[in-house]
């Protein structure tokens, strides 16, 4: 099979590779999408790749790779970001990510993208990595997911009531990523993820990923979500659950994947191959 790194698919038969700007409606909020589609009649799995906050990396490297490997990929911002309409903030981006994950899923689009709703991942970077988990959990048609660097909100809630020095913190540099957001601010983004508390804690959904693969990649060199903070305590969490199908790395990186991003996609590949891959095509 050519090395969708480096090889350009072949165009045999059906439809050519496509890139299909779509939009989706969230709560009354316009939200706008670039779906990346692989050549052939399909139907494509499709994954749903998630940015973080405010979404500076926002895994397009990773949308074109995963559609050399066969898969159609999805890139979209949720409310109030990169001048989308609404407000952001936490609670929307979980909306968000729900709603469209439910909609790619409908026959309407499916069949409008030849996409397989049975066969439909979810992928994640940084607050993305929360959204994800927390997406897949609510909803048993999800049927893989994955968390790259990701952010455990019930975790990070804890640390800011227990300590003002950390509270400060997230308030500082919070306040520092806001251009490409609208409708909210530093404290409101904190005050948000205190008041949700425990119920973000991503250690409490191994119950409802325990029958599905899980893919969770943490940063060595990751001063956002440090690796021993927001990813070995989740990996024992859902070791000792069990979540069966859990797989998981630490790569030595920051947290950005800035020069493993390689890596990245290869990882992501084979753990999707492994688990969405049709073998009856």
């Amino acid at each position: 099979m050519p090395d969708p790194l480096v090889t350009d698919p072949v165009h045999t038969r059906g439809p050519a590779a496509r890139t299909v700007p779509v939009t989706f409606q969230s709560a009354g909020a316009t939200l706008l999408g670039v779906l990346h589609l692989p050549p052939g009649p399909g139907p494509h799995p499709v994954v749903v790749l998630l940015h973080g906050f405010p979404g500076n990396e926002r895994n397009f490297d990773l949308a074109q790779a995963l559609r050399r490997a066969g898969y159609a990929s999805l890139v979209f911002h949720y409310r109030g970001s990169w001048g989308m309409d609404g407000s952001w903030s936490w609670a929307h981006v979980l909306e968000d990510s729900a709603r469209v994950v439910a909609r790619l899923r409908e026959s309407e689009t499916a069949s409008a993208h030849a996409l397989d709703p049975g066969r439909l991942a979810v992928i994640g970077h940084s607050a993305g990595g929360f959204a994800a988990l927390m997406t897949a959990a609510a909803d048993p048609g999800v049927a893989a997911v994955g968390s790259v660097a990701g952010f455990d909100f019930g975790t990070a809630a804890a640390a800011c009531q227990g300590d003002p020095a950390v509270r400060a913190a997230y308030l500082e540099d919070w306040a520092g990523e806001l251009l490409a957001l609208r409708g909210t601010d530093a404290q409101a983004l904190v005050t948000e993820m205190e008041a949700a508390g425990d119920a973000w804690s991503l250690a409490r959904l191994a119950p409802r990923l325990a029958t599905r693969p899980v893919l969770l990649i943490g940063t060595g060199r990751d001063t956002v979500t440090p690796a021993g903070v927001h990813h070995a305590p989740l990996v024992d969490a859902y070791l000792a659950h069990p979540v069966p199908g859990l797989e998981h790395h630490v790569f030595h990186t920051d947290h950005a994947l800035s020069d493993h991003r390689v890596a990245l996609a290869r990882t992501v590949i084979a753990f999707l191959d492994r688990h969405l891959k049709d073998t009856t095509r």
